[in-house]
């Protein structure tokens, strides 16, 4: 199990590190270069690779080995870091665009692969719980070290040794996965697997179909799209709020992209041990809530526009807790999708999965790529507002389906379903 557990978190952590680069670093790197909000959220199209993924997702679920895609990949990674640290972000802003997108779509691949490994590898319910917590928290990480750590250094350390970093860590990995005995056993897949694969790719519908029809899907879907989308709007805009008007981008860079990712990553382990003894609907209602509670305290907070120690006290306060509680639910959100594809048969499953991980992503990045553009047309307090309202409908969402049933967990014995 140990051996599990580190496979998968290194390869979930540097599957954050791409992320960290664009939702941390690169938006206080050009806000702080004189950007506007709405160029800087339009960066977050970046990721749209993480959107289509599913569209690729039949050919990793059932052509070649997950060794080799994951191999393949971390080394295309690895690469592409090579290449992006010739290039500077001031002067040539396009060819880093293309450099991260190239990097997202590798990473999205990457992700298919290593979900499918997880969903073979993690058996009965101990197990999932301890490997989904690994997931959250290693993506976490990466995240926070890209993000957070590299934007403290950047200054100093520069854009270019910053990528070189990052390709000696990706080619690191890439060699410990060419290794690594956790996949010992993987049986190549047929050549005319990859072929029905591909015409697969070319019939969508008959894919969406299929995975449609697993139990639980349907509300699965709507939760997924809609429950990061308040949150997602605050967590990219406040710290823009408060370079704006409180702090640098090195304090920003320490308190919201370490500090605040590490309570992130508290949360995120802290549901882990919850789930061992707790259901999991008890939890969702009193988490969502406390997240909606969360928003109003920090939207007070916009209308104190002078800077002061107290100020910066509850903003740091502020984004610790939002961080806190959006690692607890993202942590029993995956468990949820993760019980909801254990239902799917096994020739489907990483497919399905890479599906509602799709689904999720896309709820958070169609927002918080339009949430720039919002506070630059009607002002941060109007945009809160509608955060807030968004927060508090995911809320009722989640009560109402856990008041009703609608969300049950597979049991581990009989393969059923259950409150």
């Amino acid at each position: 199990m140990n051996d599990k557990l580190v496979f998968l978190g290194l390869l979930y952590f540097i599957q954050g590190i791409p992320y960290g680069l664009q939702s941390s670093l690169l938006p206080v790197y050009l806000r702080g270069a004189g950007q506007s909000l709405t160029r800087i959220s339009l960066t977050k199209a970046l990721f749209f690779p993480w959107v289509i993924k599913v569209l690729w997702a039949p050919l990793v679920d059932r052509a070649g080995t997950k060794r080799r895609w994951l191999v393949g990949t971390v080394t295309g990674l690895a690469l592409t870091c090579v290449a992006c640290a010739s290039l500077s972000p001031d002067m040539q802003f396009t060819g880093v665009c293309w450099g991260l997108l190239a990097m997202n779509v590798l990473a999205s691949v990457q992700d298919i692969a290593v979900d499918g490994a997880a969903v073979r590898l993690l058996r009965g319910q101990g197990e999932l719980g301890l490997g989904n917590t690994v997931q959250v928290v290693g993506y976490k990480a990466g995240s926070v070290f890209a993000g957070g750590g590299l934007l403290a250094v950047i200054d100093t350390a520069g854009w270019g040794w910053m990528f070189g970093l990052l390709a000696c860590v990706y080619g690191g990995v890439s060699l410990f996965v060419w290794g690594a005995p956790v996949l010992d056993g993987e049986l190549t897949k047929p050549v005319g697997e990859g072929r029905r694969s591909s015409k697969d790719i070319l019939r969508p519908w008959k894919v969406w179909r299929k995975l449609m029809s697993v139990p639980g899907t349907p509300w699965t879907v709507l939760y997924v799209l809609t429950y990061k989308l308040g949150e997602q709007g605050a967590i990219s805009m406040f710290p823009l709020f408060l370079l704006d008007h409180h702090m640098t981008s090195r304090e920003l860079g320490f308190w919201n992209g370490i500090i605040a990712m590490g309570f992130s990553i508290a949360g995120s382990s802290l549901a882990g041990l919850l789930l061992s003894q707790h259901s999991i609907g008890l939890l969702m209602r009193r988490v969502f809530v406390m997240r909606t509670v969360g928003m109003i305290f920090q939207s007070t907070l916009l209308t104190v526009l002078e800077p002061s120690p107290l100020m910066k006290g509850m903003s740091v306060l502020s984004l610790s807790a939002q961080h806190f509680l959006g690692g607890l639910i993202t942590t029993l959100t995956f468990t949820i999708m993760m019980h909801c594809t254990q239902r799917a048969e096994e020739s489907i499953q990483s497919t399905h999965y890479s599906f509602l991980a799709t689904l999720e992503v896309l709820g958070k990045l169609s927002f918080s790529t339009l949430a720039g553009g919002l506070v630059d047309w009607v002002g941060y307090a109007i945009a809160y507002l509608l955060f807030f309202a968004l927060s508090a409908a995911s809320a009722l969402q989640v009560w109402r389906a856990t008041t009703i049933g609608a969300l049950k967990e597979p049991s581990p014995s009989t393969g059923h379903t259950e409150k």
